[in-house]
């Protein structure tokens, strides 16, 4: 694979002045969180440029998605109804990602997403790169890189995955489901800044009552958000819910929301657990998310968009 400079890697690794060019990899219908950090970007159109969406492949046991192609297809449905409500036009925005995921056998799998993310990492630059907010396994991602390892010098990916570095294990969802996937990621050498779930970005965390007096009376997308957040329980009374998918956003947004250092990227074991190597390339690391400003942006676009419609 080709290798990025020291000095280049580290600049990568600073946040975006200006515009950000940058796509958003979500497997939307796993959880209430990525069709809340869909909206946090097409809100945000004076700070990202938001030039495709991905669906990204899912599956669990309890949920319906029972194989990873499926979980990928609820997802890019789910995409198709957040953006309904935001009345944007998904021709030319969403594509299909891959059906299986890259394993242990680190198989670069073929998909619309993977052949549109390579394109456009291909159009960039080592000094423009083209961010990749990743809030999902990270199949789509892993396989464009093993298609087309060129693009590691063009692209950043923010990912949200995995645990802090001193859990005891990153048996993260997203982490977990491909662990193959992450290995690709971490192994390639592509800039990364990670944003960990348990102990960083689990304190992400908003409640029932303050959804329903910031986000569900603005528009259609408010409801449909509302909905969503709530049916993630059936007892709301003491209840919280982190809404992960965010952060990767937020730090796009001001890095000042997402504390970080930049750090020797880590080692996945087959274990699935974080291994330390001094000798390896850097990563940025986040350490420490500042919840309050993240959801006060995010609740005043709201707002704004909502007067803007009446």
């Amino acid at each position: 694979m080709t290798q990025i400079g020291y000095a280049d890697r580290i600049r990568m690794l600073e946040a975006p002045r200006g515009r950000v060019r940058c796509v958003l990899d979500t497997d939307t219908a796993n959880e209430i969180d990525d069709q809340f950090a869909i909206v946090q970007m097409l809100l945000s159109a004076d700070r990202l440029d938001l030039q495709a969406i991905y669906a990204a492949p899912f599956h669990f046991p309890d949920t319906d998605a029972k194989t990873p192609a499926h979980g990928m297809e609820l997802s890019y449905d789910e995409i198709l109804r957040v953006l309904t409500r935001m009345d944007v036009k998904p021709e030319g925005l969403v594509y299909e990602g891959v059906r299986r995921y890259v394993g242990p056998d680190k198989v670069g799998r073929d998909a619309p997403a993977v052949d549109d993310l390579i394109a456009r990492a291909r159009a960039s630059t080592t000094a423009d790169p083209l961010y990749v907010v990743a809030i999902a396994a990270i199949s789509n991602v892993a396989s464009a890189i093993l298609k087309a390892p060129d693009i590691i010098d063009k692209i950043v990916v923010v990912w949200l995955g995995g645990h802090a570095l001193e859990w005891p294990h990153t048996a993260e969802g997203n982490l977990h489901r491909d662990v193959g996937g992450a290995q690709v990621l971490f192994d390639s050498g592509v800039p990364v800044v990670l944003l960990p779930c348990l102990g960083v970005v689990s304190h992400l965390l908003s409640s029932v009552p303050e959804i329903e007096l910031h986000v569900e009376p603005h528009g259609e997308i408010g409801k449909f958000l509302a909905q969503r957040y709530k049916e993630s329980s059936d007892d709301h009374v003491g209840w919280s819910k982190e809404i992960w998918d965010m952060a990767p956003v937020a730090w796009l947004l001001n890095p000042d929301w997402c504390e970080s250092v930049v750090t020797h990227t880590p080692v996945v074991t087959d274990q699935v657990k974080w291994s330390v190597d001094k000798t390896r390339h850097p990563m940025r690391y986040v350490y420490r998310i500042h919840r309050d400003p993240i959801l006060k942006d995010f609740f005043n676009k709201m707002k704004v968009r909502s007067q803007g419609a009446n």
